[in-house]
């Protein structure tokens, strides 16, 4: 009789999480940017129909990195999580927290019980009264959250483009400066060598998209066509010189 092949908890969740990771790194980058009316949402994705941004409740938004399925499959479980909520209790009960909590348990049970891990990075935000109030959770393939501030960035290299984002993101900037920055972060170095006034990457290969706290309920807006390409080939005015 043949003794069963061993391997140990450690190599197995390590080779489970190597898996995962592979996987999320061959997919495009999703930036999320916080801006003074609200927070931004971009990647380059040239389908019009298969969505890495959207929207989940009045002012939550769910974006995602790795295999389409099954970040679909989440994000029609985190919509169906928010519905059931708001009818059952009220709709100031659904929040990010909660569904973030929501998603943590699903990726963490199939990260350490099933075979194959979800090849998926999530980002769940919402936006609140004031810029203070903002959420933002980073959730990983096995369940572990992040409290991120300011921006994140998941997928492809996101080691590399979150250090360019920290070094040029700061507190209060606008939305086609954030959008400018967004898609010189995702361009890298086709960004720098193009053309004055021209984006590395074309806004009809972008998917964008904003949680806008101004709006008075459902605060999730697609930014597409001539609107986005205005907000990206907007200047920001320049201080009058003095006399």
């Amino acid at each position: 009789m043949s003794m069963p092949f061993y391997v140990s908890p450690e190599q197995l969740m390590k080779d489970r999480a190597d898996f995962a990771r592979k996987g999320i790194a061959r997919g495009r980058s999703v930036v999320v940017l916080a801006y003074d009316d609200g927070i931004a949402f971009a990647t380059h994705n040239p389908s019009r129909s298969l969505h890495k941004i959207s929207e989940i409740y009045d002012r939550i938004a769910f974006a995602a990195v790795g295999k389409y399925n099954e970040f679909e499959n989440l994000r029609v479980a985190g919509v169906r999580y928010a519905d059931l909520r708001g009818y059952s209790y009220d709709r100031a009960d659904v929040n990010a927290r909660g569904l973030a909590n929501a998603y943590a348990q699903t990726l963490g049970t199939v990260f350490t019980t099933e075979s194959k891990p979800l090849e998926v990075e999530l980002v769940v935000a919402e936006v609140g009264p004031s810029p203070a109030q903002d959420q933002i959770y980073r959730l990983s393939y096995d369940g572990s959250v992040a409290d991120e501030t300011g921006f994140v960035v998941m997928g492809g290299q996101a080691e590399q483009l979150g250090r360019d984002l920290g070094e040029a993101w700061r507190p209060g900037m606008t939305l086609p400066e954030v959008l400018r920055l967004a898609v010189s972060t995702l361009g890298g170095a086709d960004a720098r060598d193009a053309p004055e006034g021209e984006q590395a990457i074309p806004a009809s290969q972008l998917e964008v998209a904003v949680l806008d706290r101004t709006r008075p309920r459902r605060a999730f807006r697609r930014l597409t066509g001539t609107v986005l390409a205005g907000l990206l080939e907007e200047k920001p005015e320049e201080a009058p010189h003095g006399p």
